[in-house]
């Protein structure tokens, strides 16, 4: 009951920004004696820290004003990308501390030098965040395949042609380590962080790749084995050309980015779906005819999907998110001609290409939320 009382009183303050401990008392239904004893026992820890009196204006005595503090845990959050690495830290306010980005081609890469490469990052990443007063409570990293449930082991990785990877066992950390799809992280972000998602919400989003995550009453739904959402290897037409993870005709083979960069004449490379965007935007006809097609294939993947699980919004997440004045056309008529419902509302992310990174490093600083004692 302490533990789980010392977690309700953390995330009251984290929720709200600034509280006093009655008003921390009054939200959780907790008397004010019992809610100082604990939130002196997480100040002492270095969880929470007090800010001085309230603002003025307020009847009564005022309070001490109780934060969370911006020093002592912080969520170390990792991406491995088809065409990147990237490692951030994020304090107990959600604030990111540090960050790094390291542009290089993985594919065809074995897992060793890759991970050897993200534990570099996560190295640079940490003695910042010691440099600013923080310490690592747990990495957690995000990747582009099948995450079997409750394990680090990427069972398949099509894009990066990785195959039954114990990244547990690879990547050197002594750090609580958690290891999820790419999109269920980017669904989490957009739960946490986002301002459009309601508590139901397909999350689509695209790189390399194409993964989708289904939330439900605020939680990811993952599937038997952890395998739900792989919504890029939904045939569109099943006697399309060959994709990478064996089959034909998938989405990725009309939606994904070197789809869209093939169909739109530009060839692949950094920063290509920001000159498509660009493209599209200066009325480039031939990159609208690609982001037109995509956002159909799009339409026509995801009414199975609106049909059979009903989700309240679809959220378009990831390079989707930049490409969507252009997109949402072509995908929103194929969802209306196609879905049996009252309709789907489709909106664009609120965390954009961010989301799998952000979302892997709030997944650590929830977890010390929810146990503080864990980490005190």
């Amino acid at each position: 009951m302490r533990r789980r009382n010392l977690s309700r009183v953390m995330h009251a303050v984290a929720a709200q920004g600034t509280l006093s401990r009655a008003s921390v008392a009054s939200r959780i239904g907790l008397t004010r004696a019992a809610v100082s004893t604990l939130v002196d026992e997480l100040i002492r820890a270095g969880l929470l820290e007090e800010l001085g009196p309230e603002r003025p204006g307020r009847v009564g005595r005022p309070g001490s004003a109780l934060a969370v503090s911006a020093q002592g845990p912080a969520g170390i959050g990792a991406d491995v990308g088809v065409d990147h690495l990237a490692v951030c830290a994020v304090d107990l306010r959600g604030d990111v501390r540090a960050r790094a980005v390291r542009r290089v081609d993985n594919r065809g890469r074995a897992p060793q030098p890759v991970l050897a490469d993200l534990a570099s990052l996560v190295r640079e990443v940490i003695r910042t965040a010691e440099q600013e007063g923080l310490r690592p409570a747990g990495l957690a990293v995000a990747v582009p395949g099948l995450v079997a449930r409750d394990t680090r082991t990427v069972v398949r990785a099509p894009n990066l042609d990785w195959h039954d990877t114990d990244i547990g066992a690879l990547l050197p950390t002594e750090l609580p380590l958690s290891v999820d799809n790419e999109a269920n992280f980017g669904a989490l972000a957009e739960l946490w962080l986002g301002a459009t998602a309601p508590a139901d919400f397909l999350h689509v989003s695209a790189e390399i790749g194409i993964g989708a995550a289904l939330v439900v009453e605020g939680r990811l739904l993952r599937g038997s084995r952890g395998f739900a959402g792989e919504l890029g290897h939904v045939p569109v037409w099943p006697e399309g050309p060959t994709c990478a993870c064996g089959g034909r005709g998938c989405l990725e083979q009309y939606a994904g980015e070197e789809a869209l960069l093939r169909a739109a004449g530009l060839a692949s490379g950094a920063d290509r779906m920001e000159a498509l965007a660009e493209r599209a935007h200066t009325g480039d006809m031939k990159a609208r005819a690609a982001l037109r097609d995509a956002g159909a294939a799009l339409g026509i993947a995801l009414t199975g999907a609106v049909n059979l699980l009903d989700p309240r919004a679809v959220v378009l997440g990831g390079a989707l998110s930049r490409l969507a004045p252009w997109l949402l056309p072509s995908l929103e008529g194929e969802l209306g001609r196609r879905t049996t419902g009252p309709g789907c509302e489709v909106v664009v992310s609120g965390v954009g290409s961010d989301g799998p990174l952000l979302g892997a490093a709030h997944a650590v600083v929830r977890a010390v939320l929810d146990d503080p004692v864990g980490v005190a």
